[in-house]
């Protein structure tokens, strides 16, 4: 079993760890960032399971699902054992914004 956090995802990861440094401690970014990493250890053994993404089970995708962190939503796929990250957004952002811009990108 493998984690693999996609291009976006990564984008989406250096551009929190850039606004927290920024407006929070360095502290709080780690803080962030542990969270984060260990959601997806969760997910990634199979402890944890995320409901089904909204906005694409609206219209018949299941298989994308999404978990929380205290300040962040974390969207991956399973494929056979492993986890693939898509997409990592702030409480704050427009995830619907996020989500229609990873999909114009296809």
């Amino acid at each position: 079993m493998a984690v693999t956090i996609l291009p976006d995802a990564q984008e989406d990861l250096f551009s929190l760890q850039e606004y927290m440094l920024d407006k929070w401690s360095e502290a709080d970014w780690l803080k962030a960032e542990d969270e984060i990493f260990e959601k997806l250890v969760l997910v990634d053994t199979g402890l944890l399971t995320g409901a089904s993404v909204q906005e694409l089970a609206s219209v018949g995708i299941f298989e994308y699902r999404n978990v929380f962190t205290s300040h962040h939503k974390l969207v991956y796929r399973r494929i056979n054992a492993d986890i693939y990250v898509y997409a990592i957004a702030s409480h704050r952002q427009n995830f619907q914004t996020l989500l229609m811009k990873r999909l114009l990108k296809i």
